[in-house]
């Protein structure tokens, strides 16, 4: 596999605060890609780890880094052939499931140009931020896309999403007037994408997709039986070039 190419073993936590306590941490792993260059295993090794641009933003039938230029396109972006790494959960047995997909976008000199972060909710929608960070990966956006149905689409999202390195260290705090603010992180350690390593992050973490899915359907129900009120959907418009 390529040298670009690695996998985050992570510990993802949620913090709600308001209008009541609710704190949740579980374990699971990630892909970090370069999308011109995506991991190739060995037959027998390909259900663990499978990477399509049907999972993600734009033509299911096209490439993954032809559909984030074509979004970054109509935001007035262009990377004239620049790196496009990503960090996301690979399909694992025919199943996909990326609460939180994220695009490194460098220019032809190698500088980081943007960020996106393309977030799926469990409706099978989808939504992409664009986000122009601080050196310290750091960048504010207005909410946009209804993710829980205990969260209307109210608010602001203070993200720090500094390209992985030796540690991956995400955070995105979701703040409104007059609230606590609502946490998630996501913190891991780098490993080289070995075949034992892939090994050890799918016994670790068997049908990481499927597991996740459900841990949020779960937290879900627990905030239900809570009396959290539930917020109706709103209608989510599609984005060019992303659904």
């Amino acid at each position: 596999m390529s040298s670009n190419t690695a996998i985050y073993r992570t510990s993802i936590g949620h913090v709600r605060q308001t209008p009541l306590r609710n704190t949740f941490t579980y374990r699971s792993y990630s892909w970090y890609v370069d999308v011109d260059s995506l991991p190739r295993l060995p037959r027998w090794l390909a259900p663990l780890a499978g990477f399509s641009a049907a999972d993600h933003l734009g033509d299911p039938a096209g490439t993954l880094r032809g559909n984030v230029e074509a979004y970054l396109a109509t935001q007035g972006i262009t990377l004239d052939g620049g790196r496009i790494t990503m960090l996301a959960g690979a399909r694992v047995f025919g199943h996909v499931f990326n609460p939180l997909s994220l695009f490194w976008c460098h220019d032809a000199d190698g500088a980081l140009r943007c960020v996106v972060a393309e977030v799926h909710n469990t409706y099978g929608e989808r939504h992409c931020y664009l986000l122009e960070t601080d050196a310290a990966g750091r960048a504010t956006v207005p909410k946009a896309f209804y993710v829980s149905p205990f969260n209307d689409v109210d608010g602001r999202y203070r993200m720090k999403l500094p390209e992985p390195a030796e540690r991956l260290a995400v955070s995105i705090v979701l703040e409104r007037d007059g609230q606590k603010p609502f946490v998630a992180t996501m913190d891991g350690v780098r490993s080289e994408a070995t075949v034992p390593n892939v090994l050890a992050a799918a016994l670790a973490v068997p049908l990481a997709p499927l597991r996740v899915a459900v841990q949020i359907r779960w937290q879900g129900i627990k905030l239900w039986a809570r009396r959290l009120p539930v917020i109706k959907r709103p209608h989510h418009p599609s984005q060019e070039a992303v659904q």
